[in-house]
């Protein structure tokens, strides 16, 4: 369930980025395409929309994402996905098979590139 939460806001977050940060929308350039995130059993997925430099997902499978990163099991994705090296954790799940690439493993280092721009800002110290 948290799992399927954290992609909700992903999808939230990503959307709102699109709309509001010009570095986020740089980023997205002139991409059109569907990748999805999912767990490997295929219990949970959601796929990501992106047009026109705005992001939209909906829940469930895509036919034909033009790349898929699927992990073990929920439970795994959630923890790789709050894990606070990511890059790390995406290489130990890929090297031990916990994750899956398919698709095109370059839109994938886009995509980890695309998260970055998703950080929370920090609160200003008040004076």
């Amino acid at each position: 369930m948290k799992f399927r939460f954290l992609l909700w806001v992903l999808g939230l977050l990503m959307g709102k980025a699109s709309r509001n940060n010009p570095a986020f929308q740089q980023q997205l350039g002139d991409k059109e395409l569907v990748f999805q995130l999912q767990t490997l059993d295929g219990k949970v997925a959601r796929h990501f929309f992106v047009k026109d430099q705005r992001v939209t997902s909906r829940s469930g499978f895509y036919p034909e994402p033009a790349f898929a990163i699927a992990f073990k099991d929920a439970a795994y994705g959630f923890e790789t996905l709050q894990a606070k090296n990511k890059q790390l954790a995406f290489m130990t799940g890929i090297q031990d098979k916990s994750i899956q690439i398919k698709g095109n493993p370059a839109l994938v280092i886009w995509f980890q590139g695309l998260t970055k721009y998703l950080k929370p800002k920090k609160a200003k110290p008040k004076a």
